[in-house]
């Protein structure tokens, strides 16, 4: 099989010339190739089948120990000036990494199969879709990619359609952690990833192309490609309004897209509705609105921690149709991980007899792999070729002390320096210490594929005549008293935040102002039913001046260190609000 396009055709016979496999397989994304796929993983052991009573067509993938996460520190951005790509990535010329590459495809898929995957990022007929195609030496990548993406021939019939799609290649090489890297060619639209099979870093579509490249796509073509869930929230008169938020890993992102509201809630008619979980591309429409699809089809969530208390919509789609890496599993071939509530472990994550003493049954970043529409919170909005209008942005991070529970940002100015300020703990999800506070612009500090100081540029260019923009918001489940306890339940009572951000936006609610922006007051927020000690509110809806002029300054060093491309209008909000705390 081959393509209708020429440029896609050289560049596939360019890549087997370089990389020399046994054979190319030209990927449909049919049923009868995925069983084919399946059935050739279970006999090489890539693949173990899980307990066909209780998980139908759900497999285990267990990766190589030293392969279990993203390597910030040998994922470059390779554009020709190294200012473009700015402090916030690794850089390396282009010249240079094509040269480090080439050495490493030279001949590595001999003996191997070499697998092309065209793939839609984003419902195949929408405009506000991108297409790539990735070209790779694992099963395991093309399973996942079909699940992730829409992945196959009518992938390839637009790829064919519109002449232009990101190039990506990767291999798994020898699983070498000294012989990885992870290269994007913004510029040229490619990527290129070798040495690693774990998901960020071999299924392309995921953040390299959807965060890495699209970020940089975005910028020329007006539009944003942004770390962010998307959820729907329907009030009882049927209105449906939807929010975009970004969190850093960990941080509730996953359990926040597919919420399931308190009893209270259900009762009166609100609903939720999953539109992503992960990724949203925003792009102005006619009316001034910005509007936004999540370019994936799948979930790739992190599977530790996810419970039927913290995210029960969650786990009622793993049971079928899933890929679980780096889990635990029961005596009876059932998948396990820590947090949930039953069964027990009889294998780790490595295949090992489980013992708590030597670590967890699975591994900090263990993941599943599973098709969007199987969330009991799926909406066919997702499908929705235009997008669906965003009335609010929220930026959250984990942060035990400082920052409110909810404030708004006074106007889109403000609503930037809050999400390029944004700051974290950080989590396992990337290599490194955990528990560390890491400023995380946007939740896109890994995955901006160019300089921050532009980035933030770009954010406010799109505050012009005409323009209705969301309203932005902070929020910070994760406080925590003296004893170190969390403050406010979260999960499914975050739900009370996002009614009061909602009157915000529909102008029913009022609010507190402050320097550092709108808070509620406590009684604006439905605390029926929590029995949350009225002071313990007030602590989390106050400010402390002296902690934030002390933030204020920290976020001043950061933005310099962005040098002149930080725009004046960021660093002359920060002194506004600065000037106001002193």
């Amino acid at each position: 099989m081959s393509s209708k396009l020429a440029s896609l055709n050289d560049w596939v016979a360019s890549v087997a010339q370089l990389t020399q496999p046994d054979a190319i397989h030209w990927c449909d994304g049919s049923d009868a190739e995925n069983a084919r796929l399946v059935e050739l993983m279970l006999a090489n052991g890539d693949l173990l089948k899980l307990n066909g009573q209780t998980h139908p067509d759900c497999y285990l993938h267990r990766s190589s120990p030293t392969d279990v996460a993203r390597v910030e520190h040998l994922t470059f951005v390779c554009t020709s000036q190294p200012a473009d790509a700015g402090p916030n990535n690794n850089w390396m010329a282009p010249d240079e990494a094509h040269g480090e590459m080439d050495a490493l495809y030279k001949g590595c898929m001999r003996g191997r199969t070499m697998y092309v995957i065209p793939y839609c990022m984003g419902p195949i007929d929408s405009p506000l879709s991108r297409c790539g195609v990735e070209i790779t030496d694992s099963p395991y990548v093309v399973a996942n990619m079909r699940i992730m993406t829409r992945m196959g021939a009518p992938a390839l019939a637009r790829i064919e359609r519109d002449g232009s799609f990101v190039r990506g290649l990767h291999s798994i090489g020898e699983l070498d952690p000294d012989r990885r890297f992870i290269m994007h060619f913004p510029e040229e639209l490619m990527i290129q990833s070798y040495g690693s099979g774990y998901g960020g870093n071999a299924l392309l579509g995921k953040k390299c192309h959807a965060l890495r490249i699209a970020s940089y796509q975005a910028r020329t073509e007006g539009w944003l490609a942004e770390h962010m869930l998307i959820v729907g929230i329907e009030n009882p008169q049927g209105e449906t309004h939807y929010v975009a938020a970004a969190f850093p890993s960990a941080c509730g992102k996953t359990n926040l897209a597919m919420l399931i509201p308190p009893e209270g809630y259900r009762r009166d008619g609100w609903k939720v509705w999953t539109v992503g979980d992960d990724i949203c591309w925003m792009h102005p429409g006619a009316d001034g609105r910005l509007y936004a699809i999540n370019p994936e089809a799948g979930y790739f969530g992190v599977a530790p921690g996810t419970s039927e208390k913290t995210n029960p919509n969650a786990m009622a789609m793993l049971n079928r149709d899933a890929i679980f890496t780096n889990v635990g599993v029961t005596a009876d071939g059932q998948p396990w991980w820590e947090g949930m509530t039953s069964g027990t472990p009889a294998q780790d994550w490595q295949g090992r007899p489980y013992d708590k003493a030597v670590g967890p049954a699975a591994h900090p970043n263990a993941r599943f792999t599973v098709s969007a529409k199987q969330c009991p919170s799926y909406t066919d909005k997702a499908e929705d070729a235009q997008g669906v209008p965003i009335s609010a942005i929220v930026f959250g991070g984990r942060r035990a002390s400082l920052v409110p529970l909810v404030f708004e940002a006074r106007d889109w100015t403000h609503g930037v320096l809050v999400g390029a300020a944004m700051a974290s703990e950080t989590t396992a999800a990337a290599t490194g210490a955990v528990g560390v506070v890491r400023r995380d612009s946007m939740a896109m500090k890994p995955f901006a594929g160019y300089n921050f100081g532009d980035y933030f540029a770009h954010w406010l260019s799109f505050d012009k005549p005409g323009a209705k923009l969301p309203k932005i918001f902070q929020v910070n489940w994760f406080r925590k008293d003296a004893k170190g306890k969390f403050m406010w339940p979260g999960f499914g009572d975050n739900m009370r935040v996002l009614e009061w951000m909602l009157k915000r936006v529909t102008g029913q609610a009022g609010a507190v102002e402050t320097p550092v922006g709108n808070l509620p007051e406590p009684g604006d927020l439905n605390t029926e039913g929590l029995g949350l000690d009225p002071a313990v509110l007030q602590e989390l809806l106050s400010i402390d001046r002296a902690g934030w002029k002390e933030e204020m300054a920290h976020i001043g060093e950061y933005l310099d260190g962005f040098g002149e491309r930080t725009p004046a209008a960021l660093k002359a909000e920060r002194a506004k609000i600065a000037a106001q705390l002193a």
